[in-house]
């Protein structure tokens, strides 16, 4: 064995040390109490989140080899020592000891040693990857990111012929101003149609709600026009930040005209004033102290800004009206203002429409393009130091969070949901040009393209260091992102660990 394969060698235990400790951190922040693993559907939904949105990306790379006839040595889920397996004719498909993604190793690719371990000495000179032109093997690099995308294209599209697709407003009729609101404070008033926001023309309901909703630090004043009795009126408005789980949100304080939406109570906190009055998830929320409320968003405003001690709610349950009488809790905003609390977390079912494939592949487009916007845009608010990286960037205990919400709050239309996002977000994030990435691998084909006009190449040892100090840093990123989890989760519990106000019966 070479030196340099055995040098190679002695580089894998501190790569495997770096991402166990990365995990061991998770695990003592588990027994802290900082991450609570309780839910048995939350953690299996994140495995199948996390392991689907794997097992898709590699396959892409997997079965693009398989065509064009390269040797596949291995296709794993996970990185590091071989947990378990089954080979089958030339591969090895197996689970590894650590989950912070997976790859697959291609016959005569040695550029991954030091990740992936070496490979066959004995592959046949037309399988081996690294004897294949560019072409091809930018092919395989690329199916893996492209397998995700159109995975994120695909739910909704499916989504979308099986239920159709939500009906939003296209032209956004203001229905509701909340008192104290950003629209407030605007002057924005009920009948307003907004025909222009954010140098949007025309702009949907998600246009307008996703631009307030991704908001700096301190929020900046965004233009709109509106439209009130036949003449157009030049405004702006200013987003007030709300805080959820120590992610900064936006908000503008109106609701468009959807007209009336089922509202339904997702879920009931344990020993909140919900519980203790016997709400229960599924209750479909008709009134609130005789208001008959037509959307969510309006319901958590009618809560939020009651100042009595009781509300009285009517609900139905299974077909039958039920008359609900709760006690409120109360606690302080980031503004020092007093809000009141139920104990409930709010969904509705927004109504759809049957638009059939080219419809419904519209609406997966144009749905995947919406979260790539916000996405860049709350990554341009951080690099701009105008957002902080704890109230953007997540790891695995964020998507974890995220994956159990989404399955006890939507099912299984949570889990596909949160799929896509994930799937998107991942095939995104791959084709960026980090060297272990596979935008890394199609940013050296093309140094190698443009090295070979000059008769020039790159050596493997260069190729290893490259894919060496990306791996590093990947694991840096890693644990970066878990240590911003942990930090949210610290401070989360320490806020709700600090004493309510809490409503006295009278």
């Amino acid at each position: 064995m070479s030196d340099e394969a055995n040098k190679a060698k002695s580089r894998v235990p501190f790569a495997l040390i770096v991402a166990i400790g990365i995990l061991a951190l998770a695990i003592i922040a588990w027994f802290k109490g900082y991450v609570n693993f309780g839910s048995v559907k939350g953690l299996l939904a994140f495995i199948f989140i996390l392991g689907a949105a794997v097992v898709i990306h590699e396959f892409g790379h997997f079965i693009v080899a398989k065509l064009l006839k390269i040797r596949v040595e291995t296709f794993s889920v996970g990185f590091g020592p071989r947990l378990w397996g089954r080979k089958w004719g030339t591969t090895d498909y197996r689970v590894s000891a650590i989950p912070l993604g997976g790859y697959v190793k291609l016959g005569g690719d040695e550029s991954n040693a030091p990740i992936e371990g070496e490979g066959a000495t004995d592959i046949p000179p037309e399988e081996q990857f690294m004897l294949r032109p560019r072409w091809q093997k930018f092919l395989v690099a690329v199916a893996g990111p492209v397998m995700n995308i159109l995975t994120a294209l695909m739910i909704p599209l499916v989504g979308g012929l099986m239920y159709g697709v939500p009906v939003t407003p296209t032209s956004p009729i203001v229905i509701k101003v909340f008192p104290d609101s950003a629209a407030q404070i605007a002057d924005i008033r009920q009948g307003d149609r907004i025909v222009a926001f954010n140098g949007t023309d025309n702009p949907s309901w998600d246009d307008i709600s996703g631009d307030a909703l991704v908001v700096p630090d301190k929020p900046e004043p965004l233009s709109l026009t509106i439209e009130r009795d036949g003449e157009r009126i030049q405004k702006t408005i200013t987003p007030k930040v709300r805080r959820i789980n120590n992610e900064s949100i936006g908000e503008l304080g109106l609701l468009p005209d959807y007209g009336e939406v089922p509202v339904l109570i997702s879920s009931v906190s344990e020993s909140s004033p919900a519980a203790k009055a016997g709400l229960q998830a599924d209750d479909r929320i008709i009134a609130i102290n005789g208001e008959r409320v037509r959307n969510s968003e309006e319901a958590r405003q009618l809560i939020r800004n009651y100042t009595g001690d009781h509300l009285h709610l009517t609900v139905e349950r299974q077909g039958k009206q039920v008359e609900v009488d709760s006690e409120l809790s109360r606690v302080k905003d980031d503004e020092g203002k007093e809000i009141a609390q139920l104990g409930v977390k709010l969904g509705e079912v927004l109504p759809r429409e049957k638009v059939g494939v080219i419809g419904s592949a519209s609406f997966a487009w144009y749905d995947n393009l919406r979260i790539l916007r916000l996405t860049g845009k709350a990554l341009g608010q951080l690099f701009a130091g105008q957002r902080s990286a704890r109230n953007t960037l997540s790891g695995p205990i964020g998507i974890y969070e995220a994956a159990s919400t989404s399955v006890n709050e939507a099912g299984w239309a949570g889990i596909f949901g949160m799929l896509g996002f994930l799937s998107l977000s991942l095939g995104i994030f791959n084709l960026l040009p980090i060297p272990v990435l596979d935008g890394g691998a199609i940013f050296l084909l093309l140094v190698e393209a443009i090295l070979a006009v000059g008769g020039w190449k790159l050596s493997m040892r260069v190729r290893e260091r490259i894919q060496q100090v990306g791996f590093v840093l990947l694991l840096l990123l890693m644990g970066f992102v878990i240590t911003n989890d942990l930090l949210k989760k610290v401070s989360r519990n320490s806020d709700e660990n600090k004493p309510q106000v809490t409503a006295t019966p009278k």
